[in-house]
């Protein structure tokens, strides 16, 4: 992580300090910051239209009592884009604009999620809750839930009187 991190707080920012004096002295100064200009202005307009389009795409999602994650997963890469869209360089641009093709930003959402797996060795998400419960009327009895609810309709779990919940919290794999 070091590395990643390395790289794109000192070798990108000097990659694009040469890449922009080697365009500058080709094209000129004020070719060169135009063209930054430019592209940083076409890119600000084409994330606000996308993001738009996504946003319009998480309401439908929403609506229809589905989860948007992948639109919200777009959403934040063209945050990105146009975070990068409107640092000057055109490195960053080549990135940035990179991001505003569809079928990318889903390459990217997909390499993501499967890095993500790999990273928690394929554990799944989730916590056992374990309480103790006390009452006048039982001995100790041991009770484990999962984090997903379920409903059961045996009145004979249910306490009668006032019942004291002990717990802890552990992880589970």
């Amino acid at each position: 992580m070091f590395i990643v991190l390395a790289l794109l707080f000192i070798a990108l920012p000097i990659a694009e300090i040469a890449l922009l004096l080697k365009v500058g002295s080709g094209l000129g100064f004020v070719a060169t910051v135009a063209f930054v200009i430019f592209t940083a202005v076409l890119g600000a307009y084409l994330v606000r239209e996308q993001g738009v389009s996504t946003l319009t795409k998480v309401r439908e999602e929403t609506e229809a009592g589905r989860m948007p994650a992948t639109e919200m997963a777009e959403g934040v890469l063209l945050l990105i884009a146009g975070a990068v869209l409107l640092t000057p360089g055109f490195i960053t641009d080549a990135m940035g604009f990179s991001l505003l093709v569809p079928a990318v930003r889903r390459a990217v959402i997909r390499w993501v999620a499967a890095n993500s797996l790999k990273a928690s060795n394929g554990a799944q998400a989730g916590f056992v809750f374990t309480t103790t419960r006390s009452s006048s009327h039982s001995s100790n009895q041991t009770r484990k839930s999962s984090g997903a609810s379920t409903k059961k309709g045996n009145s004979a779990s249910k306490p009668k009187d006032k019942v004291i919940i002990e717990g802890s919290y552990r992880e589970s794999d």
